[in-house]
């Protein structure tokens, strides 16, 4: 196992994106290397999706299946709308993966974490797409042991 230095979030905003990984997991996004992320159709979420720029980092997130941060990707392509919107109102995304964290950082454990309970997961928990802020993001890979 090799250790991969952090990546440098300076000037860039901060996310959390999940999904069911029975539907779409990282090992999903790693064999396409590109992913869309499409389907959200809750407004804060489409403002977090709207609001995202190229090289911003997010954390993804095992929904249901786990409950748990597994890997670090970067958003690749922004602006798109969502293909499965007949109607053409709800944004999407293009992301590629960066890296596995060294250990998955559970649900179980961010809520047992004091300095962790503003966080948005935590706060807004039915919310798919969230903000991370720089002291969370740093905090979490530290629990993490690092990327690899």
């Amino acid at each position: 196992m090799t250790l991969l230095a952090n990546p440098d979030v300076t000037g860039k905003q901060l996310w959390l994106m999940k999904t069911e990984p029975d539907v779409y997991s990282y090992d999903h996004l790693l064999a396409e290397g590109e992913g869309l992320w499409d389907g959200v159709r809750n407004h804060l979420a489409a403002r977090n999706l709207r609001a995202m720029r190229q090289g911003d980092l997010a954390f993804f997130y095992h929904s249901n299946i786990g409950k748990q941060i597994v890997a670090v990707a970067t958003i690749a392509v922004t602006g798109l709308i969502d293909p499965t919107d007949p109607d053409g109102k709800w944004p999407a995304v293009k992301l590629r993966p960066v890296a596995r964290l060294v250990q998955p950082v559970t649900l179980a454990t961010i809520k047992q974490t004091p300095a962790l309970a503003g966080m948005e997961l935590v706060r807004l928990s039915r919310l798919s797409v969230s903000a991370v802020m720089p002291q969370e993001w740093a905090l979490i890979l530290a629990m993490a042991g690092g990327l690899i």
